[in-house]
């Protein structure tokens, strides 16, 4: 019974061996600082690699938040004709199937001036109600209100651009249009002051510093544009169905129109994005193989040491496939322990990311991350489960692929020739 139980494949003994052989001898030590050196490697691989591309996705995801949550989906603009039927076309284009909120606008570059500087800025002219269901808005005013936005004679600004300009809720900017009335010594620029009623904050930059929102018929007088939109925001309730809902937009328009989508629109900017994370998957692997590579290189070192107890074990009647395991057992730890901690190490600074980059930028005292030049005021990590899923099998892979050759020699290695010189 003893014997069935020892001959049967990863018996007991196999794994006492394993674990023997993991635990080192003060002549062994230096086999055991390359399996230590091996276990942390794999660890810092798996753990970097989650880390940055949770971190990636997280970037990509909250740029794809902020781009379409404050730019339609679709946008449809006119052909042949102005849209001075931008009421009725809203109107049919918010039944279309799919459609959650057609939002007609207008848009202009204008020059904001204020007790610090003066600064370029967007102006887009929108309904109160409209402006009210863009969440992203709506739900993020730090000071001021939108109530009786419609009322006229005030403006939404950024809070970054209210930094820059030195100003709050109640002030006045002066916005310059290049685009003024044509006089006889030529066109002037139309300028004029609009208090300020409410200061937002959506958390990407460059939108919190660059967008002002005014009610659309103070925006169509200041561009004279009266009557007519510059074109319409139409979000979907899925963002990623624009390739079905474009037909359908373009139908339920009766009308001609232009129609683009976010993926047209901004198609560089994520392309570049997605080769970024791709590469960044395929080089930070390259931390996991080399740290694989150490785990062949103890093995081997391992083999050659253990030769002559390879030798006793095989004489005693240990089978080629015992001493196979063994070594599988042995090498194959070292990576599942690494994996395992370094997806929980990953798991715990995914978890705690931004409060980690404060804590570095206070000790350092630099900015990290600055959102000048990422766009996002926060540092973002969306750990996704196919994805986290594939780095540890691909760990795990890695680290049982490099057990082969050092468990295949032990195997193979001749007790007659092992204890030759014994």
């Amino acid at each position: 019974m003893s014997q069935a139980k020892a001959g049967r494949p990863f018996a007991p003994f196999e794994w006492m061996l394993a674990g023997r052989y993991l635990r080192s001898r003060r002549k062994e030590a230096f086999i055991s600082v390359i399996a230590g050196f091996s276990f942390v490697g794999i660890m810092l691989g798996v753990a970097t690699l989650i880390i940055v591309m949770a971190v990636m996705n997280g970037f990509r995801g909250q740029l794809l938040e902020k781009i379409l949550g404050i730019n339609g989906h679709i946008v449809v603009q006119a052909m042949d004709q102005p849209l001075t039927d931008y009421e009725a076309v809203s109107a049919r284009l918010s039944n279309v199937a799919g459609v959650k909120l057609a939002l007609p606008f207008v848009e202009g570059q204008v020059l904001s001036s204020g007790p610090s500087g003066a600064f370029g800025t967007l102006v887009r002219g929108v309904r109160a109600e409209d402006l009210n269901k863009i969440k992203l808005i709506s739900d993020n005013i730090r000071q001021g209100s939108l109530d009786e936005f419609d009322a006229g004679n005030g403006i939404a600004i950024g809070t970054r651009l209210a930094d820059s300009l030195g100003v709050t809720v109640g002030d006045k900017v002066t916005l310059i249009s290049p685009k003024g009335q044509a006089t006889a010594l030529g066109t002037t620029p139309r300028v004029k002051a609009y208090p300020v009623k409410a200061i937002f904050e959506i958390g990407m930059s460059e939108y919190d510093s660059t967008f002002v929102f005014m009610p659309v018929k103070d925006a169509q007088l200041f561009f004279t544009m009266e009557g007519i939109v510059s074109a319409i925001d139409v979000y979907l309730d899925d963002p990623d169905s624009v390739g079905q809902a474009r037909d359908l937009v373009t139908i339920g328009a009766e009308r001609p129109v232009l129609v683009t989508d976010w993926r047209q629109r901004n198609v560089t900017f994520f392309s570049a994005l997605e080769v970024e994370r791709n590469v960044m998957f395929m080089i930070l692997t390259l931390i996991v193989l080399v740290a694989a590579l150490n785990i062949i290189s103890g093995m081997t070192m391992l083999v050659k040491d253990k030769g002559r107890d390879i030798a006793i074990l095989r004489t005693m009647g240990a089978s080629r496939g015992s001493i196979l395991r063994v070594f599988l057992i042995t090498g194959a730890s070292i990576g599942v322990a690494g994996t395992i901690a370094g997806f929980l190490l990953g798991l715990v600074v995914c978890l705690n990311v931004e409060e980690i980059r404060q804590f570095v930028s206070w000790l350092t005292t630099t900015e990290l991350f600055s959102p000048e030049l990422y766009y996002l005021s926060r540092l973002p990590a969306d750990i996704e489960v196919g994805e986290t899923v594939t780095v540890v099998l691909m760990a795990l892979l890695l680290s049982f692929l490099a057990t082969i050759y050092p468990a295949w020699r032990a195997a193979r290695l001749d007790p007659v020739e092992a204890l030759r010189y014994e």
